[in-house]
């Protein structure tokens, strides 16, 4: 846990009732992730909703090989669809939830959810949003595994990642990016060969950066 930062609610005052935000303030908790930090497991138990103050926060969900397949990243301002419906049903996280920068979040005691759903009008709003805008983005990564081609997938993969980052150079290796993408190492590496072969992209020793033709 954290200290409490000034004007951390400031990203919420502008969505929220004035209550809203004061119980938000009094009830809730501030959690520090490093990059890298798995959060939540399958199987878990949530006790909390994650709110994102900053950073990014990469939701997964994982085989019975152990691969992992992304599904969609938290920002700034946003919170986790899939955990919403957990809580709603009382179910254990179907996901698996990682830092995939430093970040903070402010937690929300599951026992809260409900109440505010009836209480509060704007809260009962942000968690429909929620949920309809990250299962547009699972329809999104359906699509892409059923129906694009692996390179276009890994193109759309790298320009949301600078996106997400705000950076046109990635500290990835071929590795991770086979392993959100469900391939192998081999595959992306002479993938991103060909990229950089059209000149749409640098590689580096753990790194990319994508060129302005990408």
């Amino acid at each position: 846990m954290i200290g409490q930062p000034l004007n951390y609610l400031d990203r919420f005052a502008e969505l929220f009732e004035p209550a809203l935000v004061a119980e938000l303030e009094e009830k809730s908790m501030l959690m520090e992730v490093k990059s890298g930090d798995t959060m939540l497991n399958i199987g878990q138990t949530i006790r909390a909703v994650p709110l994102l103050i900053s950073g990014t926060i990469k939701v997964s969900r994982i085989n019975d090989e152990g691969q992992e397949l992304l599904l969609y990243y938290v920002k700034e301002g946003e919170s986790c669809a899939m955990t919403f419906n957990c809580c709603i049903l009382s179910q254990t996280s179907v996901i698996k939830g990682s830092a995939e920068e430093d970040s903070v979040l402010l937690c929300v005691p599951v026992a809260l959810m409900e109440g505010w759903m009836v209480k509060y009008p704007s809260w009962k709003k942000y968690v429909m949003t929620t949920m309809l805008n990250r299962f547009t983005e699972m329809i999104k990564c359906i699509d892409e595994v059923a129906f694009k081609k692996l390179d276009e997938r890994l193109i759309n993969y790298l320009k949301e990642k600078a996106k997400v980052t705000g950076s046109s150079v990635l500290n990835l290796t071929h590795q991770q990016i086979g392993d959100e993408l469900g391939t192998n190492r081999v595959v992306i590496s002479r993938l991103l060969k060909k990229l950089e072969n059209d000149k749409k992209l640098l590689i580096y020793n753990k790194q990319i950066k994508l060129l302005k033709d990408l």
